[in-house]
């Protein structure tokens, strides 16, 4: 009886120390996710070019990846003014400011994760300038020349795109209107604004490609890209995130904020996006209260619908401009 109680014993020590190594084993791997995801200063398993596909789930298209390359050569020797501002929690925010004659209207526009302003938007600024607009390219918190050691996942980069609709409107009025733009997750940071208290001259929203929420896309990446359980991940996940930004992965979500959007949206993406599936953009116009269009192009991966579908997209917008440039949204 002893010998048997001692094997018990023993085999339930044993049990105890593995489920230690394990739940230790898990800690560590989410807190370097973690760091992946929102530490300004990347750790060095991102320098591997299979580590960021294996995470973004691209597609290879070489095409694609030579165009945005010369459009954000173009776009960074336009000329253009750096500009600055200090954020709602005392960060300095950089924006690259491109006016147009005879402007129609003001753009601001913010880029994806670890992506840049350039990059995301060099293929479309030509359009824009020639349709009359004026466009503020930000540089997103924790990214490029921008202050802030940890990304926020649009949480808070939807009070530094406010800061960014004021410096616009003190410096060039309020006459003309202003449409948000992003990608990625430049477009959950505009869609996170839809609830916010907005100038008049807000006029509507570009997103293309935008995820829900932290802990969504989080979730999507760990299950589909890395092939991780989430149900093990993801309370550690928040936590951490909560220690760095003060804000869980749960606590804002672009569902939430278009439940009560004051503005149009317009919604973009693509079909076969590894990234951001898709299903988040329809869950997205399902919850938006607002006037709403929505653009889906077959076979488009993450951020190349205006790629695939040049024509289709800018019209699309131009529609857009047309509808609500001279109209204004109950407030």
């Amino acid at each position: 009886m002893k010998k048997v109680s001692k094997a018990l014993l023993t085999g339930a020590g044993a049990a105890v120390v593995g489920a230690a190594a394990a739940t230790a084993a898990a800690y560590a791997s989410t807190k370097q996710l973690v760091k992946i995801a929102m530490d300004r200063q990347q750790p060095r398993l991102m320098e591997r070019e299979k580590t960021r596909d294996q995470l973004r789930g691209y597609l290879n298209c070489d095409e694609f990846l030579d165009e945005m390359e010369a459009g954000a050569e173009r776009l960074e020797t336009t000329p253009h003014d750096t500009v600055r501002l200090t954020s709602y929690d005392g960060q300095c925010l950089v924006g690259h400011w491109f006016a147009c004659n005879a402007p129609k209207r003001i753009i601001i526009a913010m880029h994806g994760w670890r992506s840049g302003w350039s990059s995301d938007f060099g293929t479309i600024a030509p359009f824009w300038h020639k349709n009359g607009c004026c466009v503020l390219y930000a540089e997103q918190r924790g990214q490029g020349s921008s202050g802030g050691e940890y990304i926020g996942f649009g949480m808070m980069e939807r009070y530094d795109c406010l800061e960014w609709i004021k410096w616009v409107n003190s410096h060039w009025g309020q006459e003309l209107p202003v449409y948000l733009a992003g990608v990625s997750m430049g477009a959950t940071t505009v869609l996170m604004t839809a609830d916010l208290e907005l100038p008049s001259n807000v006029r509507g929203i570009m997103a293309d490609c935008g995820f829900t929420s932290a802990h969504d896309i989080w979730k999507h990446v760990a299950e589909n890209n890395l092939h991780l359980s989430y149900n093990i991940h993801g309370g550690v996940a928040d936590q951490l995130c909560r220690q760095k930004i003060q804000m869980g992965t749960k606590d804002c979500s672009t569902v939430a904020s278009l439940k009560n959007s004051k503005v149009p949206i317009l919604f973009a993406h693509g079909t076969s996006d590894h990234f951001v599936p898709v299903d988040m953009t329809y869950q997205n116009y399902q919850a938006c209260s607002a006037p709403k269009t929505l653009l889906i192009v077959p076979g488009a991966d993450h951020g190349m619908s205006h790629y695939l579908e040049k024509a289709r997209y800018e019209q699309a917008m131009l529609d857009f401009w047309n509808t609500w440039d001279d109209r204004r949204e109950e407030k």
